[in-house]
């Protein structure tokens, strides 16, 4: 049963009407800074990358996991990543700002500690292993939650986007950080056990 709050309105309508706008602002956004970044990127010659991007199994490299993913090789390299981001992005914050931001959080640091322990040894940049992170968060959260919703979503997601899953094989190869991929796609796994029933109070929509 819904509570009903001052003007007549459910509760529930409203949190969810106010999560919506919210997932958009937020995951639009993030992908309006990561353009503006690029933009900058561009004019200096892309000289970002060669200072942030992520350096595998090197000291500095370890700080680098903080910013790689706000880089990109070029703008189309950017493109390809914007729409399943805000895509990816409005839908795991339908659960919450913190449901968000820890699938966020473990996506970024399983991509990023994977290419810096296993990288092929040049210089990685992209939000791919945010995309990877969100889209596995989003297939795997239903059956944790033992949400028959949250698993017809993830069909749905599966049955248009699944072909991506396919980056995190190594046979991918070529300019593909595979290992970005896996690791984002490990860290949204790590996210859905995290927040499993019994193991947070904030309940998924």
């Amino acid at each position: 049963m819904l509570d009903a709050i001052g003007d007549g309105r459910p509760r529930s309508r409203e949190t969810t009407a106010s999560r919506a706008k919210g997932g958009l602002l937020v995951s639009g956004g993030f992908v309006v800074l990561l353009f503006v970044i690029e933009v900058v990127n561009m004019l200096t010659l892309h000289a970002l990358n060669r200072t942030f991007g992520l350096r595998p199994r090197s000291l500095d490299g370890l700080l680098d996991i903080f910013t790689f993913p706000l880089l990109h090789a070029n703008m189309n390299h950017l493109l390809s990543n914007a729409l399943p981001l805000v895509i990816f992005g409005f839908l795991v914050f339908l659960s919450g700002l913190r449901v968000f931001l820890t699938a966020l959080a473990l996506s970024w640091l399983g991509s990023g500690l994977t290419v810096w322990l296993i990288g092929d040894g040049g210089i990685t940049v992209g939000a791919s292993g945010l995309v990877f992170g969100l889209f596995a968060f989003l297939l795997v959260r239903g059956f944790f939650n033992h949400s028959w919703r949250q698993i017809l979503l993830a069909v749905v997601l599966f049955m248009v986007y699944g072909g991506i899953l396919l980056g995190v094989l190594p046979i991918m190869g070529g300019f593909i950080a595979w290992q970005a991929h896996l690791g984002g796609a490990a860290g949204g796994v790590a996210a859905g056990l995290l927040l499993r029933p019994g193991h947070t109070k904030t309940p998924a929509p």
